[in-house]
């Protein structure tokens, strides 16, 4: 597609393959609830423990891994104790983040949502006691401990009392200075107590509370079985109309007359009007792909422009006479004429019929004046183009309807004319209008003859 995509190129999709559209979702819309059917609902929910004390970011983060660590996790399996769910699978199951506030949040997921609740809460719990065991084992020698440090300052204060009582009872000067240097330590360690007390972990840190049981849940964990079903029909969709856009794109068919009179190296005499026929008089094939085809919208192109509206059939036929007069002033003599039309183009073929009526109804054939020449219509296949050789026509007139054709298939053409000894005198493109109702106050010359538009005219044999 050579111009840009734009909305009512999209428009013109919707519009006209509507019915596609709709069938397509619904197979995305089935294969969703088939992908649904293989992934069984699950429920998620979550439970949260609250830290006390004071904690640093990576410390937070830490203990949500130990949460979803596998000793947790199988620890948990362990007490929970369902039939075919070891610690390994349940891994996949259950997740922790650190959250504001000191709190690590444990989600577990189940088949239903009563085990989803268990399953959260049994790893909340476990989680507490292996974080409890994990702060008591940190010094296993209770002397080694902060009690055991309080207990050797207690006796150094007091041994420091007792320095100070025994050091020169006297009013001199060094044992003024003694016992104040004493005071100044028993301060200083008083204080390093009291810092010792404020940043302890044991006090501040092994306090971790389950905030209540986990919520049962009430609705499936996403994707669920709805939204599996809504995410295919919409990815079905997507795909039908971006397939649209990608063969538009790359679609071959030239739809300019410059570019259709180059493939086919002949000058353009002129553009003709069709009245779009009702869907009621458009041919219609047999057999199943033709009834699936028409019920999909398939038997009508979409890419081509809505048809503009036409003037009345007096101002198409002046479009006709125009190309004949051309086509005289072309020939050095009255004579007949090939009209080439590509096989299928059924537009082109009423095009042609009417020209081949115009030309025959000319008014000036019975004068003096050199007439119309006359035109003998074939059907060409553009697979294998193939024209009848060359007997009394004085040339060949093509006729087809803009992007339809490739430039290899009009190339075809006009080497098939080539080889029949036709020289193709020139290019007439026809395009599809919207039919305005005949006027009455403008009557048709009488010696005008009705359009014909009916498949297969043909003055002399169509081949």
């Amino acid at each position: 597609m050579s111009d840009d995509i734009r909305l009512v190129t999209i428009g013109r999709i919707f519009r006209r393959r509507w019915r596609l559209l709709v069938i397509v979702a619904v197979v995305g819309a089935l294969v969703g609830y088939g992908a649904s059917l293989l992934f069984p609902p699950s429920y998620t929910t979550s439970t949260s423990v609250l830290l006390a004390g004071q904690w640093e970011e990576r410390e937070l983060l830490t203990q949500a891994e130990i949460a979803a660590s596998s000793t947790v996790v199988d620890r948990a399996a362990a007490a929970l104790g369902w039939t075919g769910s070891s610690g390994s699978e349940l891994r996949d199951h259950v997740s922790a983040k650190a959250t504001d506030g000191n709190i690590i949040t444990i989600s577990g997921t189940a088949d239903t949502p009563e085990r989803a609740q268990r399953l959260s809460d049994q790893v909340a719990q476990q989680f507490v006691t292996f974080a409890a065991r994990i702060a008591g084992s940190t010094d296993p020698d209770p002397a080694a401990g902060p009690e055991a440090l309080r207990q050797k300052v207690e006796q150094t204060d007091r041994r420091i009392t007792d320095l100070a009582n025994a050091a020169d009872p006297g009013q001199t000067v060094e044992g003024v200075q003694a016992r104040t240097e004493l005071e100044k330590l028993r301060t200083t360690l008083q204080e390093a107590m009291k810092k010792l007390d404020e940043a302890d972990p044991a006090t501040n840190k092994t306090g971790m509370v389950v905030m209540g049981p986990a919520a049962r849940p009430t609705g499936e964990a996403p994707p669920t079985r709805m939204q599996l079903v809504v995410a295919g029909a919409l990815l079905f969709f997507l795909l039908a109309v971006t397939g649209h856009l990608a063969a538009a794109r790359a679609n071959r068919r030239l739809r300019t007359e410059p570019e259709i009179a180059a493939a086919l190296g002949s000058p353009l005499l002129g553009t003709v009007d069709v009245p779009g026929e009702p869907p009621a008089h458009q041919p219609k094939g047999r057999g199943p792909r033709a009834w699936i085809r028409r019920l999909l919208g398939l038997d009508t192109r979409w890419d081509i422009p809505t048809p503009r509206m036409s003037g009345d059939e007096a101002s198409r036929r002046i479009r006709y006479r125009r190309v004949c007069a051309r086509l005289r002033e072309q020939l050095p003599a009255p004579g007949v004429l090939l009209a080439v039309v590509p096989d299928g183009d059924d537009i082109a073929l009423r095009a042609a019929g009417q020209l081949a009526d115009e030309a025959e109804s000319d008014p000036s054939a019975s004068s003096s004046s050199r007439g119309y020449p006359m035109l003998r219509v074939v059907q060409v296949s553009v697979d294998r183009p193939l024209v009848p050789d060359h007997d009394a026509e004085s040339g060949a007139l093509v006729v087809l309807s803009a992007g339809s054709w490739t430039a290899a298939e009009l190339g075809g053409i006009a080497q098939a004319c080539a080889d029949g000894r036709h020289e193709v005198v020139g290019i007439v493109v026809v395009s599809t209008v919207l039919a305005r109702p005949a006027r009455s106050a403008d009557p048709l010359p009488d010696n005008a003859a009705p359009a014909l538009a009916m498949r297969g005219h043909a003055r002399g044999g169509s081949v």
